[in-house]
């Protein structure tokens, strides 16, 4: 059974997210999008808590259902600030396997902060008495250090992040399995860092609203024999039905370069050194990039794979294809009727992007959008990088577009 998971979602009870994110809709765009299992998101927040207690029943295995019988897994995201050595801000997700466990974990957390302000709450505690804690609860609690090298969040990021999983956890290492690559991050530039070798690199989507062009932007696959928590667990951390991930181009991702979004100036990494990481525009530190950190900590060349490597996919959503070659925004009217009748005549997105042949979808639309398709099947359409929280770019080529780029 090929299961396409995204397993870092939030609900409306988090910041900065749609007021329509539920249930329903997660489900309903889940299935358009052509993910097959969700995170929860926000488990700890009381109010999300009643709704997942309503819509969503656990038979047992650990996977809960609606009343359809689409699968989630119970997920949340946490954010820890706190002191080691420097200011650190770091954030996780944390899987459940059940209701009671939950229950507990939430219990927990209400003794050292509140979790009733917002879907992602904030403890001031460090991830080693957090990891510590939380496995005297469980040991199936699954703990994924989130989106690893962003600047301001990641566990390896430029900003408030750490040079090592091993200065971060100390004894508590023992304890992690997994690392999710975020979306200015790929397999790829993980692999420069022999030390991650021992994790299983996973992708998920971070999505704060249900868009197609947000849910499961990234993405995880897993074989499995049957669904279980138990089975799903085993896949993370001993990586028997891991079978990779699907990723957007590192470059879409919003810190994939140096850069100062108020002073509207990016730049590369070698540039960033040559200008010693200060800004043209302002004269103040530049927010170092995934890129750029990835370039510090490595301690492999570039394009380094692994000889057990799992392969992965680099894909841009569809809407952003259709968006790009119409001309157009993403949430307009065109968009939403091409990639409506594309829905309506092959059942998902991954499976347009992925499986359906080129003849078929010559039916359907235009040769300027299936080559588009074809571009990225093979990981080849470019992308003008993000920076400092903006995203990047994707450039479907024609002639005036090369000259501009």
């Amino acid at each position: 059974m090929q299961i396409i998971a995204d397993l870092h979602v939030h609900s409306r009870f988090s910041r900065a997210t749609s007021q329509q994110l539920n249930i329903e809709n997660l489900e309903k765009w889940a299935k358009i999008k052509g993910v097959s299992l969700l995170g929860t998101g926000d488990f700890t927040h009381p109010k999300w808590f009643a709704e997942l207690k309503e819509h969503l029943k656990d038979d047992g295995t650990g996977i809960l259902k609606t009343s359809s019988g689409f699968p989630f897994i119970l997920q949340t995201e946490i954010s820890l600030m706190y002191t080691q050595d420097k200011g650190r801000r770091i954030h996780l997700v944390l899987l459940a396997p059940n209701f009671d466990v939950v229950e507990q974990i939430t219990e927990y957390f209400k003794k050292i902060g509140r979790v009733d302000y917002d879907g992602r709450p904030i403890f001031g505690k460090s991830i080693i008495e957090i990891t510590e804690k939380l496995k005297a609860i469980s040991n199936d609690i699954e703990i994924i250090p989130a989106h690893i090298w962003t600047p301001w969040f990641g566990l390896l990021g430029s900003k408030s992040g750490f040079d090592s999983f091993e200065e971060a956890f100390k004894d508590q290492l023992k304890h992690i399995y997994a690392l999710e690559t975020g979306l200015s991050s790929d397999p790829a530039m993980n692999w420069r860092l022999s030390k991650l070798d021992r994790y299983t690199i996973v992708s998920f989507s971070d999505l704060h609203s249900f868009w197609p062009w947000r849910i499961g932007r990234e993405a995880t696959i897993f074989d499995l024999q049957k669904l279980t928590y138990k089975n799903l667990i085993k896949a993370i951390r001993k990586k028997e039905g891991y079978a990779g991930t699907i990723e957007v181009n590192p470059a879409y991702g919003k810190y994939h370069f140096d850069g100062h979004r108020f002073c509207k100036f990016s730049c590369s990494p070698k540039e960033a050194i040559e200008n010693k990481n200060i800004c043209p525009v302002c004269h103040k530190p530049l927010t170092i990039g995934v890129e750029h950190r990835v370039e510090e900590l490595a301690d492999r060349p570039e394009n380094y794979k692994p000889e057990k490597a799992v392969p992965f996919k680099i894909l841009l959503p569809l809407h952003e294809i259709i968006a790009k070659v119409l001309n157009t925004t993403m949430s307009t009217k065109r968009v939403w009727q091409e990639y409506n009748k594309l829905i309506d005549a092959f059942d998902n997105e991954f499976n347009i992007l992925l499986n359906v042949p080129f003849e078929e979808l010559r039916k359907i639309t235009t040769e300027k959008i299936i080559n588009a398709i074809k571009k990225n099947r093979k990981g080849q359409i470019k992308v003008k990088p993000g920076f400092d929280g903006e995203y990047g770019q994707a450039i479907i080529e024609t002639e005036k577009q090369e000259k501009l780029f």
